[in-house]
């Protein structure tokens, strides 16, 4: 790599002059600037970004960490932050946590030691304290989608408890009264808010919720593939599936189609997310839809005015939406009681 030292030598000038010349905070003689330039073109050197930008304070890149980048949900999430980043100068670091407590605190130790400017996290476990007391201690960042409640920092959810209330009550409108549910691990914010919003409707219905039919594990499609097949083998067998997030429909799907069954005619199906490739599947799928590209635009806005000395709103709810399509059968008349 071309050094400054070896750009001023072969122009005849001093370093101090190439660099002032460079940041134009210094007008050369034409000849001197002419020189600089021709000697800059000849040995290709560029400039040190990262240690410009640092030397200003400031490395004007944020870090999102987020727990996989294979989730249709995360991408969305990761490209809408990176968009409205890019449009104010700032580059993103995407860091895979994998769901693993270390690489979290991996993402908030690199904060402290400056490689970025702010950090958008998106846990992936529920926290014993230990992420929590880590994240208080630091500036500069803001929890998105999952919460870590030790720690007092900006936050961006969604109204889950109302997308799971929407969902199934468009299911008991289509006459489904035994319904399954397909929830994320317990203790993470989205996964008990749904899950309540899931019993809370039942209840508001008189229709009794079986604990049997409430199943936990991971927002992953293998999950959804090894729940579908136990709730396949239930006997009676439920009329619907509520899973909690659109990946795991994929996983529901796919377990349903090797069994022989059919959605919506065997059973019927809600996911959660709406990610892009939902209205796709075989059928398209009813889901509730959150409105991913906005959650990472107020995140990113969200941590650009706290790193100004802004204050900014210490959580943020954002609406979600029913959205209708094939994969609910409409079973008025004839479902068990």
């Amino acid at each position: 790599m071309v050094t400054l030292s070896e750009v001023a030598r072969e122009a005849g000038v001093s370093p101090t002059a190439v660099s002032r010349h460079l940041n134009r905070s210094i007008v050369l003689p034409k000849a001197t600037a002419d020189r600089i330039d021709e000697a800059v073109g000849r040995l290709g050197y560029r400039p040190n970004a990262l240690a410009k930008r640092l030397s200003k304070g400031k490395a004007e890149a944020i870090c999102l960490a987020t727990p996989e980048i294979s989730n249709p949900f995360f991408a969305e999430l990761a490209s809408a932050i990176e968009s409205a980043a890019a449009e104010r100068g700032y580059g993103v670091t995407l860091l895979s946590t994998r769901g693993r407590p270390a690489r979290e605190i991996e993402a908030v130790n690199q904060l402290a030691d400056r490689y970025f400017d702010g950090l958008i996290m998106i846990a992936a476990r529920p926290d014993d304290g230990t992420l929590g007391d880590l994240i208080g201690r630091r500036q500069g960042i803001v929890l998105l989608d999952e919460d870590v409640p030790a720690a007092r920092v900006p936050r961006i959810f969604v109204e889950n408890a109302i997308g799971a209330r929407l969902a199934t009550e468009h299911l008991i409108a289509m006459g489904h009264t035994d319904i399954a549910l397909i929830a994320g691990p317990m203790g993470l914010l989205s996964a008990n808010e749904r899950v309540e919003g899931f019993k809370a409707t039942m209840a508001a219905h008189g229709l009794r919720v079986d604990e049997a039919r409430m199943l936990h594990g991971e927002f992953t499609r293998e999950f959804g593939h090894e729940a579908a097949l136990a709730i396949a083998r239930m006997s009676p067998r439920p009329t619907a599936i509520l899973a909690c997030s659109d990946y795991l429909s994929v996983g529901v799907l796919g377990a349903l189609h090797d069994l022989g069954l059919s959605v919506p005619d065997d059973i019927s199906l809600v996911g959660f997310d709406d990610m892009p490739l939902a209205e796709l599947f075989d059928p398209p799928l009813t889901t509730i839809r959150q409105p991913i590209a906005e959650m990472g635009r107020i995140a990113l806005e969200r941590l650009l005015a706290s790193l100004d000395g802004v204050e900014v709103p210490a959580m943020t709810r954002l609406p979600v939406e029913l959205i209708v399509r094939k994969s609910v059968a409409d079973i008025r008349g004839n479902a068990r009681r």
